[in-house]
């Protein structure tokens, strides 16, 4: 059995917000590559650097969180020039979570002033420690009553 492993996405929050709905993600202008290492019961979080792709608002929040359901990346037919790749994920309802107060905290930002250098890459994968520090504030819930 293979050891479970936890990724990062880096997905603009509207993407993240299509792809969360479809319980699907979509990486790195849909290459097949980074999602074929991902394996199920693996666990994924969004990382959302702006509100929109083709913008430059920043947004710097963990936008979802879920876990791999099966094997299987397929192509997905979005038109006629762009077939890309994607992968079934099981998204968990969550709260979204800046990033700016967890950074001295993540392991894999070794350098705090650039902290933005590790999501160049678009998709990674993180060590345990940093999935449960990142995860324990996005499903973290208030009751309101």
């Amino acid at each position: 059995m293979k050891k479970q492993k936890f990724w990062i996405a880096v997905v603009s929050k509207d993407h993240a917000d299509r792809g969360i709905s479809g319980n699907f993600i979509q990486v790195c202008h849909g290459k097949q590559a980074p999602l074929k290492r991902m394996h199920k019961d693996d666990w994924l979080i969004i990382y959302s650097p702006k509100t929109a792709m083709m913008n430059n608002e920043k947004y710097q929040k963990f936008t979802g969180i879920g876990q791999v359901i099966d094997d299987e990346v397929y192509p997905y037919q979005m038109s006629e020039n762009f077939v890309p790749f994607r992968r079934n994920i099981d998204f968990q309802s969550c709260c979204e979570t800046s990033i700016l107060p967890l950074i001295s905290e993540l392991d894999f930002i070794p350098n705090k002033k650039s902290w933005g250098y590790p999501f160049r890459f678009g998709f990674f994968e993180i060590q345990e420690s940093d999935f449960n520090l990142i995860s324990s504030k996005l499903l973290e819930y208030e009751i309101i009553g």
